[in-house]
């Protein structure tokens, strides 16, 4: 079965503070190569049947209206993996 697969981020100009405390980490760790961590969410929508225009279209206005809080993030990515 195709899945859509949704990734959200936060906005760019907002603070993430579950980002900077694994950038804090990776340093305290010696994982020096990392300047900055930002952390999103990713939704795997299951698909019964082929994944059409109009199937994808939902898929991205359910992304927009549910899967994110537009205030505060972003739909970065809707795709279709097989």
């Amino acid at each position: 079965m195709p899945t859509i697969v949704v990734d959200v981020m936060p906005k760019a100009e907002l603070l993430d503070p579950q980002g900077k405390a694994v950038s804090g980490a990776l340093a305290r760790l010696g994982q020096n190569a990392f300047t900055s961590v930002r952390i999103g969410k990713r939704f795997e929508l299951t698909v019964d049947g082929e994944v059409t225009d109009d199937v994808l279209a939902t898929a991205r206005q359910v992304a927009d209206e549910i899967l994110s809080n537009s205030v505060i993030e972003d739909v970065v990515g809707v795709e279709v993996v097989e």
